[in-house]
């Protein structure tokens, strides 16, 4: 049976040699890009066009055409492979004539189809306008299973703009070579991929992950390229990226511009071997889930890069829903206009029938989208429940057993858990929000009232206490995931205000000093942390970082700020304001713990502050998004648990580890 997607729902694929024929009802020019795990094109020889038409596992015509078909043999693609993206774009309109935008001609129509012609899976894209250039869908390999998803994402600026938004150093040059191309009229048949010898069950491929963002890749399919931003989703506006992470981390609260979303890179000379996999799936069942089922070096990674992976597929699934369920409701609207546009059909029996058949054909459409949801959140609920228990400190809820044999790490992990995430469509799995470590921005705890409180927030002083429990849960988090001696927290509590919140803190001895108090004591923390930062950047420029005063303490610095703009002056408020610009790059990272709405009448100088900052509230509240499609995801806080002694144990440990330089 053929599934009829739309956009952002995908579909299994049950056979590796395929076709994707295209149906545009113009000349249109087609592109298969080659990608990493997370989407990446890492240069001209991994992607198909007009000009190059072959590469490893794949075939594209050399001429614009109204029908195309591209021959796809996912076996024969290399290890370092994990996505297909098959590209569509108009070509230059000859002597002025033809097309210009994708808005004036008929939905493009592209299928997945065996070699049979048995078709698995079609999309028509919808809802294009002035685009020029769009990624239609994309075959991607996740839990070693092959799948479709329809993607849709159109760019105005043709395909040097799509190009670029993939991240491809040489775009502008390719997309001009393929439009030369085109214009030469090449044209020759698409043959199949040649039948590849049966090997039996092979191996399970791993891709190699990250590179670092210092490190360029303008390798073959045949390297090992690392993956960086899931490429084929554009840069959608939302109210606040949701998944952390470097520069992966949640961007500023408001909505308006695109969210820059980066995916961890790291420099390792080569992977380890592929992780342990689940026995096979009877035919037609999915892959049983496996926790550390993905790319990376180590499992720390792997489980980063899982957690990564259900993320997207629990917001592209919820996406998929969502626009079936609003295609339902349009239809079922236009059919009742028209019912009513005709005098003959308002009243009677007629009309009657005519309106119980458009709402049942709509609630069958709604039956169908909530079964496929369904089908996906089961693999999703599967694969929380064995991912979940198999996570390390640094990832783990406060609830999770992993806390109670904890000892002082040795190194750094790569991520932080800030909390979980969810959507109202899937209550029951709730997505970790996973920060990338060093930090590179601070955090904002908003001690304000949000939208999701009921009345039993009404209290302003119960908000202010929550958000201080929240910052301090925060920052003892950090304290336990770095390697002794290698974080150092601050607190500034003008008013003592937080006293009561911060005992953990000060009873275990894990902060530098006393809170500081009065403005005598915020002056005093903030000039010594400004002139730590302008220490740093001097040895940094001068090209001496190890010419630092004896006695240099060469640690991660948090400053935790309670009750601002309490006891701040202008310096004082300048001062923070540079900390929080300057600090993140060389160590020094701040967290407020404020009332938005009170600060901002403190002056204008702290707006750029709060858009800085990375906004999370002490009680479930849905302010993040996705950077895919734009989800408001709710988050909700890492709470420890009531009762439990977790937290006093683990700084406990912490402290002992400093003491006495032992882990």
């Amino acid at each position: 049976m053929t599934a009829e997607l739309v956009r952002g729902q995908n579909h299994p694929l049950s056979q590796s040699r395929l076709e994707i024929r295209v149906s545009a009802g113009t000349p249109v020019v087609t592109v298969a890009a080659l990608g990493d795990e997370d989407g990446r094109i890492h240069g001209v020889e991994w992607v198909a066009h007009p000009g190059a038409p072959t590469r490893p596992g794949l075939e594209v015509s050399r001429q614009a055409a109204a029908d195309h078909r591209l021959a796809v043999d996912l076996d024969a693609l290399t290890d370092t492979v994990h996505r297909v993206g098959v590209l569509l774009a108009l070509p230059a309109p000859a002597g002025g004539q033809g097309p210009t935008r994708f808005g004036a001609v008929a939905a493009p129509f592209v299928a997945v189809t065996g070699l049979d012609g048995t078709e698995m899976a079609s999309y028509t894209i919808t809802g294009l306008e002035a685009e020029t250039a769009v990624i239609a869908l994309e075959l991607y390999r996740r839990q070693g299973a092959w799948k479709v998803r329809a993607v849709g994402q159109g760019y105005a600026g043709g395909l040097a703009e799509l190009l670029t938004d993939q991240a491809l150093p040489q775009a502008q040059q390719l997309a001009g070579s393929i439009e030369e191309a085109v214009t030469r009229g090449l044209a020759r048949s698409v043959q199949a991929p040649p039948p590849r010898p049966s090997d039996g069950d092979r191996a399970r491929r791993t891709a190699t992950p990250a590179h670092h963002p210092d490190q360029s890749a303008a390798t073959a399919p045949q390297g090992d390229p690392g993956p960086v931003p899931p490429a084929y989703g554009g840069r959608p506006a939302g109210p606040q990226s949701a998944y952390p992470g470097g520069a992966a981390e949640p961007s500023a609260a408001p909505a308006g511009g695109p969210i820059d979303y980066s995916h961890p890179r790291r420099q390792s000379a080569a992977p380890p071997p592929p992780p342990p996999t689940a026995p096979p799936a009877p035919p037609g069942q999915p892959a049983q889930p496996v926790a550390g089922d993905a790319t990376g070096w180590s499992m720390e990674e792997r489980l980063y890069n899982q957690v990564w992976g259900m993320f997207e597929d629990l917001a592209r699934t919820t996406a998929a829903y969502r626009s079936a369920v609003d295609f339902a409701e349009s239809r079922m609207d236009k059919e009742l206009e028209q019912v009513l546009s005709d005098p003959r059909s308002r009243i009677g029996g007629q009309a009657d029938a005519a309106r119980e058949a458009a709402r049942a054909r709509q609630a069958q459409l709604v039956d169908q989208a909530r079964e496929v949801l369904d089908r996906d959140l089961a693999q999703l609920v599967a694969e929380a429940e064995v991912v979940e228990p198999a996570l390390p400190p640094a990832y783990a809820r406060w609830d999770n057993p992993v806390w109670h044999a904890y000892r002082v790490p040795m190194e750094i992990p790569m991520a932080l858990r800030l909390g979980d995430l969810r959507l109202p469509e899937a209550d029951r799995i709730r997505i970790p929000m996973l920060l990338r470590l060093p930090l590179e921005r601070g955090l904002w705890i908003d001690s304000g009232r949000t939208d999701a409180l009921d009345d039993s927030f009404t209290d302003a002083h119960d908000m202010r206490r929550l958000a201080m429990e929240t910052a301090v849960t925060h920052a003892a988090r950090l304290l336990a995931v770095y390697p002794a001696d290698e974080f150092t927290v601050h607190v500034v509590d003008p008013a003592g205000s937080g006293a009561q919140s911060l005992v953990p803190l000060t009873r275990s001895g894990v902060l530098a000093a006393p809170p500081a108090q009065g403005a005598a004591g915020v002056a005093d923390v903030l000039g010594r942390l400004t002139q730590r930062v302008d220490l740093v950047q001097m040895a940094l420029r001068g090209g001496a970082p190890d010419a630092l005063p004896p006695g240099f303490d060469p640690s991660q610095q948090l400053l935790v700020v309670n009750d601002f703009p309490h006891g701040f002056d202008d310096r004082a408020v300048n001062q923070l304001r540079y900390l929080a610009d300057e600090g993140p790059s060389v160590g020094v990272h701040l967290m407020m713990v404020a009332d938005r709405e009170e600060s901002a009448g403190y002056g204008p100088l702290l707006d750029p502050l709060w858009r800085s900052l990375l906004r999370l509230t002490p009680v479930a509240d849905s302010h993040l998004a996705d950077p895919w499609v734009g989800h408001a995801w709710t988050y909700e806080p890492p709470l420890v648990p009531p009762g439990s002694q977790v937290l006093q144990q683990v700084l406990t440990r912490v402290a002992e580890a400093r003491r006495t330089g032992r882990p």
